[in-house]
């Protein structure tokens, strides 16, 4: 055998090592077909057969503006001007009107001077890291983050600190130590709203933190369709947001002061060397960005409220976690609900740490009363939320 074949087999030995060691520990994953345009549509079989109609409670279209018609409408005209595509990234010759329209009109939605789009969210939180956590810098960031955070402070060069999920004072106590430590500069980056369990950061308590410490504040608010909205007044913050969830589009942005943005503009290598966003992605999101301020958005949000009200009450966000544990037995459950015709998918290791598996619920504004009720009735008699 010569060497090249050696290290091809070497590589492929190992490739069907780990797999065997995914299946065999109950974690396999695979992707499946689901034919739909909103909440409802068919699954799709190995063979291509389509199976009988579901409706998933897996989406994070939280106001349903994916099939919006006005939103439709501005993607297909965005093709029919500019094309599919973007040919390059903004620097080099990629930017279209569009992309400034949206830019402008979020920093407006979201009260800053300046904003800035990046093809996802995760792109965005890894820029925002990477290119103000340098030497020098103590990040500091909350255990259940995202996985783009996650990612970010690692790719950035600065300490990393990990406080206590929600926990202030711990918080307060990590940003004492980095003062005691001689840190010059300190971030502290939160979700706004975690996604795998749908619950609220104290913002109150970490925007006074920020304020006390001059620390850079980063806030990634992919989940915030229902808020909280928070009070930036005097401290330096960065807002981290999604066009891919409530906006019904695809891509990432980051509202900021003007001079932020213009620092990501000149240093983010995710910006830099990424493609432009597409025109039909833009112009959707530019589109769904006027919806969502207008009394039309103030309903689709009061839907949605009272969505999570039947559900689970008094709970802050669309995404509604029901905690199993085993992860057999949420896997179990998830399919339980889906022989009745309802998609919850299960979140397991490494999603989740080991015996927090569970149902990630996500409601959506397009959801009809009557799947709601479905999904109770089933919730109430196979696993009761806890209140």
């Amino acid at each position: 055998m010569s060497a090249a074949s050696a290290a091809r087999s070497t590589w492929s030995t190992w490739v069907d090592a780990r797999c065997i060691d995914i299946d065999e520990s109950g974690r396999w994953r695979s992707l499946r077909s689901f034919d739909a345009a909103g909440p409802t549509g068919r699954l799709i079989d190995a063979s291509g057969t389509p199976g009988r109609p579901v409706v998933s409670f897996a989406s994070n279209d939280y106001l349903g503006l994916t099939q919006h018609p006005t939103v439709k409408a501005a993607a297909i005209a965005a093709v029919e001007r500019w094309g599919a595509g973007s040919g390059s990234a903004r620097l080099v010759v990629g930017s279209r009107p569009v992309h400034h329209d949206l830019e402008a009109a979020l920093a407006e939605w979201r009260q800053t001077e300046s904003a800035l789009l990046f093809p996802t969210g995760f792109a965005a939180n890894l820029s925002v890291l990477a290119t103000f956590g340098g030497p020098g810098v103590r990040v500091i960031s909350d255990e259940l983050n995202h996985a783009s955070i996650i990612d970010g402070t690692r790719l950035a060069r600065a300490d990393v600190a990990i406080y206590r999920h929600g926990d202030a004072e711990h918080l307060a106590a990590l940003l004492d130590a980095a003062r005691a430590d001689g840190v010059a500069r300190t971030i502290i980056v939160s979700d706004t709203v975690f996604s795998m369990d749908g619950d609220v950061a104290p913002l109150d308590e970490i925007v006074d933190l920020a304020r006390r410490h001059g620390s850079l504040l980063v806030l990634d608010e992919a989940h915030a369709v229902l808020g909280p909205a928070p009070d930036l007044a005097g401290i330096d913050a960065v807002r981290v947001g999604t066009l891919s969830k409530a906006l019904g589009s695809l891509g990432g942005f980051v509202a900021a002061p003007r001079r932020f943005v213009d620092l990501l503009i000149n240093v983010a290598r995710p910006f830099i060397f990424t493609t432009a966003s597409t025109p039909a992605d833009t112009a959707a999101a530019l589109a769904a960005v006027g919806i969502d301020a207008s009394a039309e958005g103030d309903a689709l949000r009061n839907r949605l409220r009272a969505h999570i009200e039947r559900i689970a009450p008094g709970h802050p966000s669309p995404v509604i976690p029901v905690v199993v544990g085993d992860e057999r037995a949420a896997v179990a459950l998830s399919a339980a609900l889906l022989d009745r015709g309802l998609l919850v998918p299960a979140i397991r290791p490494p999603t989740v740490p080991a015996g927090a598996s569970r149902l990630r619920i996500a409601l959506s504004a397009a959801h009809a009363s009557d799947q709601i009720e479905a999904l109770a009735s089933a919730l109430a008699e196979l696993h009761p939320i806890a209140p």
